[in-house]
């Protein structure tokens, strides 16, 4: 017959042998970042879901982006603080947005003030993927700049077409290699805030999950980059209003994606 005793403040309660049994309720396991593989044909699926929660509440979703951008156009001001806390606060205002695409998701109606739903839950880890793709990418361009900078110097002492030649090159090898070096820490930092921001994760960890889920599906995760740049690049002609119907729905999509790659989520 089993019996009580406590144990650190708390009873538990024993076997015929002694040995304790679990507490019951059992509490849940905590999410681990378990990611699957999806087809490469998904991307396609993510986009048509955003644009079905936008056209769920177009409203909703365009007052948070003019917020949104009013936000970072304020912050932007001073010239470089500005853009070091940009980088820092990407993460929690995508909190935001995913917070506002899972309201819909579920059939709650969602509510602006969701867009700063990451300051007021698990900000500190936030920021720290932040910090982290702030670093990556402020590294990235230092780099960058220095390979620049030689090449051009290099073409400008030789000053004829084999100097032009040597100045293009280098830009031309400083874009592969950004391009390159800049995959690693987008990957890390996509789903970094969902996973940081729904289940408690940290940021560390959420990253690793995230790098490995992008690692696994690299290709569709290729092929949905490439249309969020190619939509990015339309959207920005009209003086970026277009921006104002892009955000709301790759943030949707982004949602989306996370749902389907991570199918514990």
């Amino acid at each position: 017959m089993s019996e009580q005793k406590p144990i650190d403040g708390e009873s538990r309660r024993l076997d015929a042998d002694g040995n304790s049994l679990p507490a019951f309720p059992v509490p849940p396991k905590n999410f681990q970042g378990n990611s699957q593989t999806v087809d490469a044909g998904a991307c396609f699926d993510w986009l048509t879901q955003g644009w079905a929660m936008f056209i769920a509440h177009p409203g909703i979703w365009l007052g948070s982006s003019v917020l949104l951008l009013v936000c970072i156009m304020a912050i932007a001001m001073p010239p470089l603080i500005g853009q070091i806390a940009i980088h820092l606060l990407l993460p929690l205002f995508g909190a935001g947005m995913l917070q506002i695409s899972r309201s819909i998701a579920e059939g709650r109606e969602p509510q602006i003030a969701e867009l700063f739903a990451g300051f007021r839950h698990q900000a500190g880890q936030l920021v720290m993927v932040g910090v982290f793709f702030a670093c990556g990418i402020f590294g990235i361009a230092l780099f960058a700049t220095l390979l620049v900078g030689g090449g051009l110097i290099g073409g400008g002492l030789v000053g004829n077409v084999a100097g032009l030649s040597i100045a293009l090159g280098g830009v031309v090898l400083t874009g592969l290699l950004v391009l390159i070096l800049s995959a690693p820490v987008i990957m890390a930092t996509w789903f970094a805030p969902a996973l940081v921001y729904f289940h408690d994760m940290p940021a560390l960890d959420a990253m690793k999950a995230s790098f490995a889920a992008g690692a696994k599906n690299w290709l569709v995760m290729i092929v949905f980059g490439l249309l969020l740049l190619i939509a990015a690049f339309f959207a920005l002609l009209p003086v970026g209003i277009g921006m104002l119907l892009l955000l709301p729905i790759a943030s949707a999509a982004v949602y989306a994606s996370y749902r389907d790659i991570f199918p514990g989520a």
